[in-house]
């Protein structure tokens, strides 16, 4: 496993489509407040600093006091990693907005990665694997699939921790099964 799983109080927290965006902007951005990232988002800061109560209250986010003022409550993600695997859940609502709203949040990423390939230098191009790939699997295999990349992720991840030169740039993957 690569991450502790989520919980089902994590799952409802991050069914709305903005508080895991918040969250995502939070691991990728570092921290925050809530009145930027209302800016950001393009909400009031009354409605952003809900959404971080309710990601707090998940534990999901931590405020950060070293850089918190009295007027300023800065925020910062708990972990660089969410997981959810359903097997280990009910079949609820909340799993399936969760899931929803994920798929969503790559979709949309998507989107910009795909609006920026016109201008994208050829370093970026040359580096980058477009791999459309279908693999038909059985349960057992489609299990066993999914924990041999979580593994390979894993020691990627461990590599990229100890990037001191700091020469690191993210690299996203999707796993999933078609419906």
């Amino acid at each position: 496993m690569v991450a502790e799983e989520l919980t089902t109080a994590q799952l409802r927290v991050l069914s709305h489509p903005l508080r895991l965006a918040f969250l995502r902007r939070l691991r990728e951005g570092g921290p925050a407040t809530s009145r930027a990232l209302g800016r950001e988002f393009e909400l009031d800061s009354g409605a952003a600093s809900y959404h971080l109560r309710r990601l707090e209250a998940g534990r999901l986010i931590r405020e950060d006091p070293a850089l918190g003022t009295r007027r300023e409550r800065w925020w910062r993600a708990v972990d660089d990693i969410s997981q959810f695997d359903p097997a280990v859940h009910d079949d609820d609502a909340a799993a399936r907005r969760y899931v929803q709203s994920v798929v969503l949040a790559a979709a949309e990423e998507l989107q910009r990665v795909a609006g920026a390939v016109p201008g994208a230098d050829r370093a970026w191009l040359s580096e980058a694997a477009f791999i459309d790939l279908r693999v038909p699997l059985d349960g057992e295999g489609r299990r066993a699939l999914r924990d041999d990349l979580v593994a390979v992720i894993e020691r990627h991840r461990h590599d990229a921790r100890d990037d001191a030169a700091g020469t690191s740039t993210e690299v996203r993957l999707q796993i999933y099964e078609q419906p």
